[in-house]
């Protein structure tokens, strides 16, 4: 027969050697076989302090943005309340006019006349 005879059939897997890269390639970033590689674990303290450093410069920009805004805001009201202010001087400086108090007290009918004597110097001789 011809089944007698046990023939020992070794399957031998044929490695693929590879040139050692030192950057792998898409395939094996994918199957996470560039993760394992030695170089890359060797390197990983500075990936990650690389990686907190990206972190770290981004928060900063989104904080500086922040106080850019607020300082333009800030801006915005100190020419708005100065406009105000200047406003409510050049109000009250006309109010404050002899000819405008004397005609706000006779609307207001408070019966009040305008003195016509000039004022007098009282002097205190010791």
């Amino acid at each position: 027969m011809i089944g007698d005879k046990k023939e020992n059939i070794e399957f031998i897997e044929e490695k693929i050697e590879r040139k050692e890269q030192k950057f792998g390639s898409i395939k094996d970033l994918l199957d996470g076989s560039l993760i394992a590689n030695d170089f890359v674990l060797k390197q990983l303290p500075y990936i990650v302090f690389l990686v907190i450093l990206a972190f770290i410069y981004i928060a900063n920009r989104y904080h500086a943005e922040k106080v850019v805004r607020a300082s333009i805001e800030l801006t915005k009201e100190i020419n708005d309340l100065r406009a105000e202010a200047i406003t409510t001087s050049s109000e009250l400086m006309f109010n404050s006019k002899q000819s405008e108090v004397a005609k706000l007290v006779e609307s207001k009918g408070l019966g009040l006349i305008e003195s016509v004597e000039p004022p007098k110097k009282i002097i205190i001789e010791k």
